[in-house]
């Protein structure tokens, strides 16, 4: 056995809709401007090759779950999305084959430090500190299984901010699955959000953000 310097952090898992097992997550990636009314709203084009960032798996936040407003921003935002949970790994997928490692689905929420963005957009700049900050990913419970085209919704305080059929988006599930694996292997845990329709915007303290897709639980998270 080998010794450690301190005792090894427990893998980061999430709920399985009606199992006791639960799914171990291994990294997120995040795919942008996948919605061609976002990408307008970002000052983008309607379409662009896929591109992607990450988020630690300790990112992972439950659905119901309270959080604290993250520090260094003045202006959070929501990001509703259809987060893919990958079951089988693969490298140089071909867009065919890719459904076959999609495990199930969950909804998401990619919380963005927007400033902190825009910041690092005109200096040119990673965006890791915008995106992959300590609870930053909401995730539901993952429902093995195929999804079919569903409606996306996103409500702050029961009011409706974000509404798009997932057939909207730019890039599909496949295509964002082909793309990733000529860039990366992908295994086993790995989640993938899927990208945010139109609609973004900011979460202050005491904000309920609920995002949801037809068949799937909720993602839900407060703001302290």
């Amino acid at each position: 056995m080998v010794a450690l310097v301190f005792p090894a952090l427990p893998t980061v898992t999430l709920p399985v809709t009606g199992r006791a097992e639960r799914f171990p997550v291994r990294r997120i990636f995040c795919v942008g401007r996948n919605y061609a009314d976002h990408a307008r709203e970002m000052g983008g084009i309607d379409k662009e090759p896929p591109f992607f960032f990450t988020k630690p798996a300790d990112a992972v936040v439950e659905s119901g779950a309270r959080i604290p407003y993250p520090p260094a921003t003045t202006n959070l935002h929501h990001e509703a999305e259809l987060v893919l949970a990958i079951g089988k790994g693969g490298a140089m997928v071909a867009e065919a084959d890719a459904p076959a490692l999609i495990w199930g689905h969950a909804t998401g929420n990619d919380l963005t430090r927007r400033d902190l963005q825009a910041e690092a957009k005109a200096n040119r700049r990673p965006w890791d500190m915008a995106k992959a900050f300590d609870k930053s990913a909401v995730v539901g419970a993952i429902r093995p299984g195929a999804m079919p085209d569903a409606t996306l919704r996103c409500m702050v305080n029961g009011t409706l901010r974000q509404e798009a059929r997932l057939s909207d988006m730019i890039w599909s599930p496949a295509a964002i699955i082909a793309a990733l694996s000529q860039l990366v292997s992908l295994s086993p845990g790995d989640l993938i959000f899927t990208g945010t329709p139109a609609g973004v915007g900011p979460l202050t303290r005491g904000d309920t953000c609920k995002v949801e897709i037809d068949g799937l639980q909720s993602a839900t998270v407060t703001i302290d």
